[in-house]
């Protein structure tokens, strides 16, 4: 999941969702599925003084360590307000059918 400042202009945030297709492209991951895009959300509470964000939610399938760059640059973006990129546990990969198979 990653959060876009809710000051950016709406095509410049969903320019986000390329960028973590060519991420996942370079890490020669692959998306499960289409990139989520929830649009501007009102946070719970402010994050870094702003009152919403835009929220885009991608399930990845990829090398253990091979996303290390995108979370890099998710980090060190202006842009980005929270990210977050979790390993699902392999019953719940095989489950949603993204359990990748030994070849």
């Amino acid at each position: 999941m990653v959060i876009i400042d809710g000051d950016v202009d709406d095509p410049k945030a969903q320019a986000w969702m390329k960028s973590v297709t060519d991420g996942v492209a370079a890490a020669k991951g692959e998306l499960h599925g289409k990139i989520d895009w929830w649009g501007k959300r009102q946070f719970a509470y402010p994050i870094e003084k702003k009152p919403a964000g835009y929220y885009l939610v991608a399930e990845i399938v990829a090398a253990p360590g091979s996303l290390d760059e995108l979370e890099r640059t998710l980090r060190l973006a202006d842009d980005v307000v929270r990210h977050k990129l979790i390993r699902l546990p392999e019953a719940e990969a095989e489950r949603r059918g993204m359990a990748v198979t030994a070849a």
